[in-house]
């Protein structure tokens, strides 16, 4: 099985974290980077084979990754030499990637099952498949609700569920067959052509553990809840 790790992002968000390091190699709890614990994820899932896609500050995690032999994996690269959107870099490299395949973001801290994603997807047919998390939003202002000038509702600080995408995926080759190389693309924009040619991707649905470490508040919160959490993420390693 193979997956590909986009990891070229400038991780803006995370700022100072990513003032110096990749945002996959900024560190959870005292021994782990988030890369890190992704690679062995990955492999204890049965993955094999890994294409890191890599920009900004790509040669630090080249130096940490390297071959991805310390994780039992084999490790490739594919360099971002400009901004091509989550799934930009794939189509440069489509004729490398088997028939179905998992993408993920690289900053992703989840107790999700990568190959029962990738067997979903295989199983669905869908072009793509999202793997999907409940988030709950919360209203910091008191809601009203109006008409005809005057307040016919009122909740206050009400909280929101909406299901979103987890930034793991599983792909198929030919869906990208469509699109040009070098040209930037990005998830958003594959789903809404999905949708307008009337073939939606599937959900998998998943309500484990999982944390986008991409704003400050996951990050820190990744970093307290990470000595209860880790064996759920690693195992007894």
């Amino acid at each position: 099985m193979h997956a590909v790790i986009m990891a070229g992002g400038k991780g803006i968000r995370l700022r100072p974290y990513t003032t110096a390091l990749p945002k996959p190699l900024v560190p959870i709890g005292e021994q782990h980077a988030i890369l890190e614990i992704v690679m062995r994820q990955l492999a204890a899932s049965g993955f094999t084979k890994v294409t890191l896609a890599i920009g900004h500050l790509g040669h630090i995690i080249r130096a940490y990754v390297g071959d991805g032999r310390q994780w039992g994996l084999e490790v490739e690269y594919a360099v971002e030499d400009s901004p091509l959107g989550t799934l930009g870099p794939l189509v440069l490299m489509r004729d490398q990637l088997p028939e179905h395949f998992l993408v993920m973001n690289g900053d992703v801290l989840t107790s999700l099952d990568y190959r029962a994603v990738l067997e979903h997807h295989r199983a669905s047919t869908a072009p793509l498949t999202i793997a999907t998390h409940v988030r709950q939003v919360r209203i910091d202002f008191g809601v009203l609700t109006t008409a005809a000038g005057r307040v016919t509702g009122f909740q206050e600080k009400p909280s929101v569920d909406y299901r979103v995408s987890m930034g793991v995926y599983g792909l198929s080759r030919q869906t990208l067959e469509h699109y040009t190389p070098g040209l930037p693309l990005g998830v958003d924009e594959l789903v809404l052509d999905l949708l307008k040619g009337q073939t939606p991707p599937s959900s998998y649905e998943f309500d484990g553990y999982w944390l986008d470490i991409g704003r400050p508040d996951d990050y820190d919160r990744a970093n307290a809840e990470f000595a209860v959490q880790r064996e759920i993420l690693l195992g007894s390693e």
